[in-house]
């Protein structure tokens, strides 16, 4: 058992390495929460199933049209040799949908916080009580839920472009458009879904992404957590609640020596 009052044991003195495998943990610690609040948990699944299932027609038609699309947008392939057209075309339908699926990431986030947003809020007071005592009293207000929706939407639009971009690189793309997207997805996840715990202790937007880049790794390990966990399928719906509880956690370990930051850290040794 290590020793929590040890300098050598505490987050600060973590490899990178440990802090975004630490990431990791806080997301899946978040499902423990179904064996304390399982009634709640429950409760966030309905918007999640609602938009994942909009968004899973979606990714299904795309998948349909995914050969005729991209005849379409290559018609220049159209007199090579038989092998390098296919190779081509087999690139830039992996190209599209792989981004379809990080930009779907994003809208599902969005649109699933909206949606559910008495559901999660009723999540997120239930670990701040946990793990503070009380939520703050601050609240963040519907319109800044829109505010951070929008802004999700448009930055992982941003990041599914980049993807795409990046998988069109010969041989080394799509491993290297995959990897990248996963990053940039998960970077944003981990702003957005934290982004209720630290606006409603009054800090805006420019501090809240400073507080995340001073635990960048741990920050990006449950981004990247989460991600991964939403490609998976059904993944996306089991893990929002989850999600919801290790991104308040989250918070709470980004933020300046506090009570919750303290207790955080404890149970992590």
């Amino acid at each position: 058992m290590s020793d929590p009052h040890d300098p050598a044991d505490t987050p600060e003195r973590r490899t990178a390495a440990g802090e975004f495998f630490a990431g990791f943990r806080i997301l899946f610690g978040g499902f423990g929460w179904w064996r304390m609040r399982p009634g709640l948990m429950l409760l966030g699944l309905l918007p999640a199933a609602i938009v994942s299932l909009a968004l899973g027609a979606g990714l299904i038609t795309l998948g349909f049209w995914i050969a005729p699309l991209t005849t379409a947008v290559t018609p220049f392939a159209e007199g090579w040799p038989g092998l390098w057209s296919t190779l081509l075309r087999v690139a830039v339908g992996a190209a599209i949908f792989g981004g379809a699926l990080l930009l779907s990431a994003a809208l599902f986030t969005a649109l699933t916080l909206l949606i559910g947003e008495p559901f999660y809020d009723r999540i997120w007071r239930s670990v701040e009580a946990t793990e503070t005592g009380a939520p703050p009293d601050r609240d963040p207000g519907f319109w800044s839920g829109v505010t951070d929706a929008g802004s999700l939407i448009v930055r992982g639009a941003l990041a599914a472009l980049v993807a795409f971009a990046l998988g069109l690189i010969p041989l080394v793309g799509g491993v290297l458009g995959t990897v990248t997207g996963v990053l940039l997805s998960g970077w944003i996840l981990a702003d957005e879904l934290s982004a209720r715990a630290l606006t409603a202790r009054g800090i805006g937007h420019v501090e809240r992404r400073a507080l995340l880049r001073g635990r960048r790794a741990r920050a990006l390990g449950f981004g990247v957590a989460t991600q991964l966990c939403f490609l998976i399928p059904l993944g996306a719906v089991l893990t929002m609640p989850a999600a919801v509880v290790g991104a308040t956690r989250l918070s709470h370990g980004v933020l300046p020596d506090t009570t919750a930051s303290r207790a955080l850290a404890d149970s992590e040794e």
